[in-house]
């Protein structure tokens, strides 16, 4: 027989080709993830990173996520970031003149940021 698994409500949200690199990113969603909406929106409120911007703008689509669903009926105060992620994204190739003649490699990095959200009534196993 087999089990049956129920896949748990959540919401996602995420942010394709943002220009900073997943290092920085990871540094920044490790901060929110287990949080309360709430805690994490201040958080990356008063957080030094320029990436924080963009990780807030992803919490704030999740969370217009969640509360434009109409099966759902959440509140996004009552939600908890289930899971915050950065992963690499492309990576732009430039080049930069140097001395003599030479050329420098620049990388510009780029990355992948996800944001879940799930009600925090719901106990969560295997995280």
């Amino acid at each position: 027989m087999a089990a049956v698994q129920t896949q748990a409500q959540e919401v996602r949200a995420q942010a394709k080709w943002v220009h900073s690199s997943a290092r920085k990113a990871r540094l920044v969603t490790d901060l929110i993830r287990g949080r309360s909406v709430p805690e994490a929106r201040t958080i990356l409120a008063f957080s030094q990173r320029a990436v924080a911007k963009d990780v807030e703008k992803v919490l704030r689509s999740a969370v217009a996520n969640a509360e434009s669903r109409p099966d759902l009926l959440w509140n996004g105060d009552d939600l908890i970031v289930v899971t915050a992620y950065a992963d690499e994204g492309p990576t732009l190739k430039r080049w930069r003149a140097r001395a003599r003649g030479r050329a420098a490699k620049i990388f510009k990095r780029t990355c992948h940021i996800t944001v879940v959200l799930a009600p925090a009534d719901i106990e969560r196993t295997g995280n």
